[in-house]
């Protein structure tokens, strides 16, 4: 059925269907610097042929609606990949912090923990010197002074590491609110995106739930599944459910043990989100692992020593002729009762110099031999099976690994979400050289329309006239 009105419909269609296309080359080209953006291209149908006679007669197209270029496997991978790189990144963050502390000269000296080394060094040093002359005022002096240093250092040292965790236990529950606000915001998406296009893409609406998604699996490590209707539903990595669909479950924290615990209605799921990734993970981890660890360290080192040099000293003679007795102990450092806390409670209680005890019980006030025992513990295994030196030496050491392991793991999750957001990126990133070339076809196919419009409305003027040439304006 070839008429002049058939073919005047189907320029109409084509002109309409160029238009809505063109649009959709306009919206991406203004949406080319929105962060999230996915870019859209138009949809082409076929319009049902018309039979005639056993012949088909094409009825153009007609533009459906747009698709965004989005890889939902690319976008779930990019954010698992994500949630293990914020994880190893907020606790590198908090590792070298803490590893700070124990660098010399790292900070002011209410923080200094850098010298402790040293410190252990000049302390046992002292009763080396006191062995030379032990009716010396100054060299007993000098002792008192090295034993403040040591047991300032290793505290201060404990202080900073509990001041750190009240901080890190305070970032982690700040997470809790923007884990709650992103997951109500999904589930309202959800909704919407069901209710729009439960079969297919939504574009902006999807767009906007996979930025959530993404800044979620920054905070926490989440698994993804998609539902029916286009949905979705958000677990933990463990499997504890935060979105299903249009709902969300509330995170909730407590306070258990001094430090702040996180819920899913009443389970304590705090361990499992340690070791699920996101800053949340990191953070816990270096508050419940890392930390605690190095004040265990310290703990050993100050209780090694204080009860060590409390016990050689009690042995000895004082220059008033003194020895030490359980009821009148002559303690240079706070008697630790139990190692947890030892270092933060590491001070001197010794009031006067005459109370060192540099002789040997019953040897005489200008006797050497306790002085010299005492400075002859810096060589002998005291403390967990090593030299005082020599366990700090390497719990420095280890400390370093620890920090270096997690940057390498931090350096290569950072180049994998690198390359992954570059793939990302190339397919639903907006390319205007591209756009400009798909505006200029869409033109010249609207133009073409146009023109064939034109030569039709010349040709249906000239048939009203009875084949007469018509100027048709």
């Amino acid at each position: 059925m070839g008429t002049i009105s058939s073919a005047f419909s189907l320029m109409s269609g084509a002109l309409d269907a160029d238009q809505s296309a063109l649009s959709i080359v306009a919206n991406n080209v203004a949406n080319a610097n929105t962060p999230g953006y996915t870019r859209e291209s138009p949809n082409w149908q076929e319009n049902k042929p018309l039979e005639v006679g056993g012949v088909s007669y094409g009825q153009g197209v007609t533009e459906t609606g747009a698709t965004s270029a989005r890889d939902r496997v690319l976008e779930s991978r990019l954010d698992q990949q994500q949630q293990l790189a914020s994880a190893s990144g907020s606790r590198l963050t908090a590792l070298n912090t803490l590893q700070a502390l124990f660098t010399p000269d790292s900070g002011s000296p209410s923080s200094r923990a850098g010298d402790i080394g040293s410190d252990i060094t000049s302390f046992f040093y002292s009763f080396s010197s006191l062995e030379a002359n032990p009716t010396d005022n100054a060299l007993r002096q000098n002792v008192l002074s090295a034993a403040g240093m040591l047991a300032g250092d290793i505290s201060n040292a404990a202080a900073s590491l509990n001041s750190q965790r009240t901080a890190l236990d305070q970032e982690a529950a700040g997470v809790t609110s923007q884990v709650n606000s992103l997951t109500g915001a999904i589930a309202q998406l959800n909704q919407q995106i069901q209710s729009a296009s439960p079969t297919g893409d939504a574009g902006t609406l999807e767009d906007q739930r996979q930025q959530d998604l993404s800044q979620l699996s920054q905070l926490i490590g989440i698994n993804q599944i998609t539902t029916e209707n286009n949905g979705l539903a958000i677990t933990t990595t463990s499997g504890q459910l935060l979105v299903s669909e249009g709902s969300s479950y509330q995170l909730t924290t407590g306070t258990v043990n001094g430090v702040t615990d996180f819920f899913l209605g009443n389970k304590d799921i705090t361990l499992r989100l340690a070791s699920g990734g996101g800053s949340l993970g990191g953070d816990l981890t270096a508050r419940d692992q890392d930390i605690p660890s190095t004040l265990g360290s310290l703990d050993q080192l100050a209780y090694s020593i204080s009860t060590t040099v409390n016990t050689q000293n009690n042995t000895g003679t004082d220059l008033d002729g003194v020895t030490g007795t359980v009821a009148n102990p002559l303690n240079i450092f706070t008697q630790p009762a139990v190692m947890a806390g030892s270092a933060a409670g590491m001070s001197v209680v010794m009031t006067h110099a005459n109370q060192v005890a540099a002789a040997g019980a019953g040897d005489g006030t200008g006797d050497s031999s306790n002085a010299s025992a005492m400075a002859n513990l810096a060589k002998q295994s005291i403390v967990n099976g090593q030299t005082p030196i020599n366990y700090y030496s390497n719990f420095v050491s280890t400390l370093g690994s620890t920090v270096s392991g997690v940057e390498t793991e931090n350096t290569a999750q950072n180049a994998s979400v690198t390359q992954l957001q570059t793939q990302n990126n190339a397919l639903t990133g907006v390319n205007l050289n591209d756009e400009a070339s798909a505006m200029t076809t869409l033109e010249r196919s609207y133009q073409a329309a146009s023109q064939v419009f034109a030569m039709l409305n010349t040709i249906m003027a000239s048939a009203l006239n009875l084949g007469s040439q018509t100027t048709v304006s």
